[in-house]
């Protein structure tokens, strides 16, 4: 039946009408409901009455999906999602329970260092990028794999922003290499290794996101905090993990990195470049899923972009979702509906065309119907 209802929802959404008059003044209409797909916010909360403004926003704004974190960078805190095994599963079951249309609960669950949910949270220990790359077998990489899908699956946690299928070119990168999060320099171990975290992401019915597109490997900064320019160090080898992915049949998410590269595009930052997103990836490369941006409120972007241009060139580039994860530079609790009211203006005033928002919408709504609604 959950099948069947999501079914005729996505059939329908397109010409909703909603008849009543006092009904249409509380219900979202059509293109606030596409829009509110393009968003996934993050917020403090250890379950969904924390944040006041939270169940407006999945119910009243209908955005797409959640990211959950264990720290609040801002405010220095342990306390903000993440507080025990049985405390998570709370929040999540609560989330989608307020929600018509089923969310994205994201996670970067990646291992190692980059890990939210942590052994003093009550959680199993983890392996990082780095440690299986470098044993590079087979069974070890199944079986951790397979161990954090069953994890999220039973926390119902249904997306992971990983694996990272960036490049240990430099390992003295601050947020790549330094951390442990490549598997290797070797485009070859890292496309076979992350195709494994795929299969098994598969298998127990988590959704795995690659990332960073086009390469964030060869950095030597850090795009949570300020410009990144990788124009001299990187090189195309950084899209091979991608390219046969994609060839073999990956049509899951693809996150962008906020990297700068002048050969590439010599104006914008990848997420918000349509040379990169539509012309590299899409067109070059063939895929045809759903991409993510990555942090809109990092550095990278927020410190030289304003809102609306940031969100008007993402759009404009291809961007399906946009990740506001409130956990970088700013916590903003009206950030969803702030983002929402000005995709809205900029579709009305034609700077957006109507189009690029229902292309979004197919290409998301069409992820949540293969992979959030089990077989009957």
């Amino acid at each position: 039946m959950k099948h069947l209802r999501f079914a005729f929802i996505l059939t329908i959404l397109p010409l909703l009408v909603v008849c009543r008059a006092d009904a249409a003044s509380r219900q979202p209409d059509s293109l606030s409901i596409k829009i509110g797909q393009m968003l996934m916010i993050g917020f403090r909360g250890l379950d969904v009455n924390s944040e006041p403004r939270l169940r407006a926003d999945i119910q009243k704004r209908g955005i797409g999906g959640v990211v959950l974190f264990d720290y609040d960078v801002l405010s220095s805190s342990p306390v903000r999602n993440i507080e025990s095994p049985a405390q998570l599963l709370n929040l999540t079951t609560g989330l989608q329970s307020i929600s018509s249309i089923p969310l994205f609960i994201a996670i970067d669950q990646e291992g190692g260092k980059v890990c939210r949910l942590k052994t003093s949270r009550g959680f199993p220990p983890t392996v990082s990028a780095a440690h299986l790359g470098k044993i590079d077998n087979r069974d070890s990489t199944k079986m951790a794999a397979a161990n954090t899908a069953a994890l999220l699956r039973s926390l119902k946690i249904n997306m992971n922003l990983a694996p990272v299928v960036d490049l240990n070119t430099n390992p003295e990168n601050p947020v790549i290499g330094r951390l442990g999060r490549s598997f290797s320099k070797n485009p070859d171990k890292v496309t076979r290794i992350a195709g494994i975290f795929v299969d098994e992401f598969h298998a127990a019915g988590i959704i795995p996101a690659l990332k960073h597109f086009p390469g964030h490997g060869s950095s030597t900064t850090d795009t949570h905090k300020d410009f990144t320019d990788i124009t001299a160090t990187w090189s195309k080898k950084e899209l091979e993990p991608y390219r046969k992915l994609i060839r073999n049949g990956y049509n899951d998410p693809v996150m962008t990195a906020h990297v700068f590269n002048a050969g590439l595009d010599s104006l914008h930052p990848a997420t918000l470049s349509k040379a990169v997103v539509d012309g590299l990836l899409r067109q070059e490369l063939h895929f045809t899923g759903v991409v993510i941006s990555d942090d809109m409120q990092m550095k990278a972007i927020s410190g030289l972009y304003g809102l609306e241009t940031a969100i008007r060139l993402a759009i404009d580039a291809g961007v399906d979702i946009m990740l506001f994860g409130n956990n970088t530079t700013a916590y903003d609790p009206e950030i969803a509906e702030k983002a929402s009211g000005i995709i809205r203006k900029l579709v009305e005033q034609g700077a957006i065309p109507q189009q690029r928002i229902d292309d979004s919408y197919r290409r998301i709504m069409a992820l949540k119907q293969r992979t959030l609604y089990p077989r009957q």
